[in-house]
């Protein structure tokens, strides 16, 4: 498995969303500029967070993006899953079944359901407030 630019970037822009709230909405420029990502990039990626209700569109000349909800309400997992579908390591085993003609005798689904478990421990118990958190030590330990 391997989380493309549009995952990773989904992530990045809902941090910054979080880690830069102050009451009021966060311009995409704004965004784009501080992650250095292309603003229209972002544009496509918006829109499916908005469709999702990740987040809230607020329209007008101070408008922008904020978060739908709380921090801590998204997991990574969520905000993947939405950007980039399943992340299961292989096609057989994708949600939670076992899909394949050769489950009785093929001793590799066990690798591949212990790694998808593994994933999914990690990404659906990590939150959005989890890296704000982590966020927050980084930046500590940089202060002198």
């Amino acid at each position: 498995m391997k989380i493309s630019t549009k995952g990773r970037y989904a992530l990045r822009m809902m941090l910054d969303l979080a880690s830069n709230y102050t009451g009021s909405p966060i311009s995409l420029k704004d965004i784009a500029n501080r992650q250095g990502i292309s603003d229209k990039y972002l544009e496509q990626i918006i829109s499916v967070l908005n469709r999702a209700g990740y987040v809230k569109s607020v329209r007008g000349a101070q408008g922008g993006y904020l978060l739908s909800k709380e921090p801590k309400d998204y997991t990574v997992g969520m905000i993947l899953r939405l950007t980039e579908g399943s992340l299961a390591p292989v096609t057989c085993i994708e949600d939670d079944e076992i899909n394949c003609e050769r489950q009785d005798a093929c001793v590799t689904v066990i690798l591949w359901k212990k790694i998808d478990e593994a994933v999914r421990n990690v990404v659906d118990n990590t939150t959005l407030q989890d890296l704000l958190d982590w966020q927050q030590e980084k930046t500590e330990d940089y202060v002198i």
